[in-house]
Formats: C-alpha cells, structure tokens, sequence
C-alpha cells in the first residue's frame, strides 16, 4: 500500500469538507468545484480554498451570491471560480 504525499491528503480532506457543509447550496457549489478542480489544484490554490472552506456558510453564501462584499483576502482566482458553478446550479 503507497502512502498519501501530504497535498493528496490536504486533498481528501477538502473534499470531504465540500461535500459536507451542511446548508444543501454550498454543499453543491462547493462538491461541484471540488469534483472538477481540487486534483488540479496547486498547493497555494488549495490553501486558498481551504481558507474558503472555513469561512462561516452565511458569510460565504453571501459573498458567492453577490449579497456581500467579499473581503480582498479572498477575491482571488479560486473563489472566482468557486462562484462560476453558482451560475450552472441556477440558484
């Protein structure tokens, strides 16, 4: 059995995370990104989204649904990304 290098485990983590938010609109945002992006993403980009996993989910929700200003630490590639599968889920 080969051993997980520590991005791919960092990886499995987040995914769980995004599958699990528990409020059912971030949970399919956030599994959809994952499902086609976390295996890409570079360690800097998966930091980036790790810290979007951590932000409360009223707080991101707004943010993803344009409701709040997103604060500029987090205004970056990933989270425009993220924010694309908000528009594919019709929300």
């Amino acid at each position: 059995m080969t051993e997980l290098t520590e991005i791919e485990v960092r990886r499995k983590k987040a995914l769980f995370r995004a599958q699990r938010r528990g409020f059912r609109e971030l949970d399919l945002i956030f599994a959809a990104f994952a499902d086609a992006h976390l295996n890409r993403l570079d360690a800097n980009r998966l930091t980036r989204f790790e810290a979007l996993l951590s932000v409360p989910d009223w707080q991101i929700f707004g943010w993803i649904m344009g409701h709040e200003t997103v604060p500029r630490a987090y205004d970056d590639e990933v989270f425009a990304k993220l924010c694309s599968y908000r528009d594919n889920l019709n929300l």
